[in-house]
Order: structure tokens, then C-alpha cells, then sequence
């Protein structure tokens, strides 16, 4: 057995058997391989964002999460690909980390056959340039979710560096540029401002309580398209 069939059925075993924890040495027996080598592997599978945790003692051993976990998936090996080349263009974008944890997801609980089959077409597709130079800094990738009122060091069009307190309320993205769309204190009204163009940022202890409405943002309603999950 290669490690990517025995990481997913290393997620089987454990979900199969959730709540109760295996130990790594019943891991090793099952999968004839060290304890050693099934600690990295339940590394890999915690990194990569799969809820598993070590229960201590006597009779402990790992346990994932039942709840947060997926069934077996029937993702083709050319929908994998084609969400690994999504995510080439997330490259930069405030959504890049979670869009590469949701894949490793995904294919940590697809067939082994179909991670394969997935590996060997992936490995026939070839890309040019790694997006987007300056990356968005994770404070701000987080700022919408997160609701926290940010102190941001900005720089216009112009050049010129300012100091202002925003209150995050969405992204704007367009094939060039994605912008973090907030509510400007020092203006008093709803900015746009270009996620490459942010030099310094850190979170405030305050929340934020306004939201986003349509109305705000001062472009044709025909231009925006709002994301959709279906």
C-alpha cells in the first residue's frame, strides 16, 4: 500500500471506529509500518486540516472527528484537477489557504483509485507563473470572517502612504486585483481598497457590526456578480 491509499484508509479506520481511539502501535499492525511512520502520517492528516486529535493514557490513542469529516467522495480524477487549477488562480487572493486545505480534504477521502488516476492526469497538466506577486496578508484574508476592526497602512494610486481605521465587510475580485471592501472611519464611507496596496495591518480589539449592503458599493449592479456556492 502507497501512502496516499494508506492516509485514506488511515481516515476510514479511524472514522469507522470514532469515538473510540486506535493507538499507533494497532495503526502499525494494521498497516504494517512503524509507529513512527503512522505519527507522520496522522501529521500530514492534521496539517492538511483532517480533526484529528491524541487521546492520552493507558487505552488512548487518535480519534477524528466524525462530524467534520467526509464520507467517501465521488469526485472524477478530472474534477480534482480541475479544482487544482482553480486553485492556481486563488494564487494571491484572500481565499487561497483554504481553497488548498478543502482539496487535500477532498482528495484524502476520494477512492485510491481515483487519486491515482487524479496524480497521473495532474501530472500531464503544466502552468505558467505562480499568480499574483504580493500575496494578501492573512489578517486581511480573515478580516470577513473574523469581524475585527483593522489599522491599515495604505498607499493610493498615487503613492501616498495614510494610516486609517476600517471596518472589513467583504471582497471585490476582477481578473487583475481583488480589494477588501470596509467602511473607511477616516472618510466615513464605504472604500475599496487593493489588497497589494495594504503595507501594514493589525487587528483592533473591536468588532465590527455593520454589514454589507448592495447599495454600498458604488458600481453598476449589472457589473457586480454575487459568489454563489450552486
Amino acid at each position: 500500500m502507497n501512502r496516499t491509499d494508506r492516509l485514506y484508509a488511515l481516515v476510514e479506520e479511524l472514522r469507522a471506529v470514532s469515538p473510540r481511539p486506535r493507538s499507533a502501535r494497532w495503526l502499525a499492525a494494521r498497516f504494517e509500518v512503524s509507529s513512527r511512520t503512522i505519527e507522520r502520517d496522522i501529521g500530514a492528516l492534521q496539517q492538511s486540516g483532517v480533526p484529528i486529535w491524541a487521546e492520552p493514557g493507558r487505552t488512548g490513542g487518535y480519534v477524528v472527528d466524525r462530524a467534520h469529516t467526509l464520507p467517501p467522495v465521488n469526485l472524477t480524477a478530472g474534477e480534482a484537477v480541475a479544482m487544482a487549477v482553480a486553485l492556481h488562480r486563488l494564487a494571491g487572493t484572500p481565499f487561497a489557504g483554504p481553497g488548498v486545505s478543502a482539496l487535500r480534504k477532498l482528495v484524502a477521502v476520494m477512492p485510491p483509485a481515483d487519486v491515482a488516476e487524479a496524480h497521473r492526469l495532474a501530472g500531464r497538466v503544466h502552468l505558467i507563473g505562480d499568480g499574483p506577486a504580493t500575496p494578501v496578508p492573512a489578517i486581511v484574508a480573515d478580516a470577513v470572517s473574523a469581524r475585527r476592526v483593522l489599522r491599515i497602512g495604505y498607499a493610493d494610486r498615487g503613492g501616498t502612504d495614510s494610516v486609517r481605521d476600517v471596518e472589513p465587510l467583504g471582497y471585490l475580485g476582477n481578473r487583475r486585483h481583488w480589494y477588501l471592501l470596509a467602511w473607511c472611519r477616516l472618510r466615513g464611507e464605504m472604500r475599496c481598497f487593493r489588497t497589494d496596496r495594504i503595507r501594514d495591518v493589525r487587528a483592533l480589539p473591536e468588532l465590527v457590526a455593520r454589514e454589507l449592503r448592495p447599495e454600498d458599493l458604488d458600481i453598476p449592479h449589472e457589473r457586480v456578480r454575487r459568489l454563489s456556492l450552486v
